[in-house]
């Protein structure tokens, strides 16, 4: 039986390797000192652009809020998706139940790396995995800009997921699938300036692809279907494809610039669903930036759907 013994023992330190490597390999990684240094002191001007594009309120305003309520950011709202429901926290200046006490160094690892100032990963519903596409100096201006707005007290319910996904370890393994700071469509040098600008905005603080884009098993952005429409994350509505191989195809750059700006579509319908909240903060946006996001949309490589063929009604 010696050969089984040496069996057993080669497995437990097979096993003992393995889990050390994949403990190692999900480790949180935090901002280096050179990504840091690029935060600079922050403009708040610039910030309330930034704050506006990542449609921070959509999430962490109490829901059903409106006019300046909502800029009360003390979170609660439910998104309930097939890993679990994600509440969103409290993020308003409260020292205690929101971000008060945060550095501009806790929000750059927060948004850069989806890192908490104790050192944990975030859940991926914070979509970070878009915000690692923006620029230090774009958090700064952001946490310049927060800093503005008023301390909310009241903590958010915590989240309420099942085994494996309460495992927060497990993220550092997602994120080496997923994360990355590169854009995701390659444009040809000579590219206008402006799709250059747009696709800071989408790909980034806008983060578009995190609902237009279709998700693998593992939940993580089809990126060769970018922007291709998704079945919703929450129930079983569909977003929908906006590349020029979708519902976008017939628009100009001019009636989706202006469709973001007052939620008319070209044939005079009105935006709708989830993204009443969306349209609402672009329209908070400079038409520069509105135009940007434009001229990057009809740029996007065409797809076909992301989503299964939806079956007509029945009579």
């Amino acid at each position: 039986m010696a050969w089984l013994k040496k069996l057993v023992g080669a497995a437990l330190i097979l096993g003992g390797a393995g889990a050390a490597a994949g403990w190692l390999l999900s480790a949180p990684v935090k901002l280096d000192a050179a990504a840091l240094a690029q935060l600079g002191p922050g403009d708040a001007t610039k910030g309330k652009r930034i704050f506006y594009a990542g449609g921070c309120t959509s999430c962490h305003a109490k829901p059903g809020s409106q006019g300046d309520a909502r800029l009360q950011l003390v979170g609660g709202l439910q998104l309930k998706t097939p890993f679990g429901t994600f509440v969103p926290p409290n993020i308003s200046q409260d020292p205690k139940d929101g971000i008060g006490a945060w550095s501009v160094e806790d929000l750059a690892n927060a948004m850069l790396k989806g890192v908490s100032p104790s050192g944990e990963h975030f859940y991926p519903a914070f979509p970070y995995a878009s915000y690692a596409r923006m620029k230090p100096s774009g958090i700064a201006d952001l946490y310049a800009f927060l800093k503005t707005l008023p301390a909310v007290a009241g903590k958010a319910p915590a989240n309420s997921l099942g085994f494996p996904f309460n495992i927060r370890r497990g993220i550092g393994l997602w994120k080496r699938l997923y994360l990355s700071d590169q854009p995701v469509v390659a444009l040809a040098g000579g590219t206008r300036d402006q799709v250059v600008a747009g696709r800071y905005l989408v790909e980034g603080p806008g983060h578009c692809g995190e609902c237009h884009t279709p998700r693998d098993f593992a939940g993580g952005t089809k990126k060769s279907e970018w922007l291709a429409g998704a079945v919703a994350a929450e129930g079983s509505g569909i977003v929908p494809n906006i590349t020029s191989g979708g519902g976008l195809a017939n628009w100009s750059e001019a009636e989706i610039a202006n469709y973001l700006e007052t939620g008319f579509t070209p044939d005079f319908d009105s935006v709708g669903g989830a993204m009443v909240d969306v349209q609402r903060n672009m329209a908070e946006l400079t038409p520069e930036d509105r135009a940007a996001i434009a001229a990057y949309l009809k740029a996007v490589p065409p797809h076909p759907n992301g989503y299964p063929a939806r079956k007509p009604a029945a009579n």
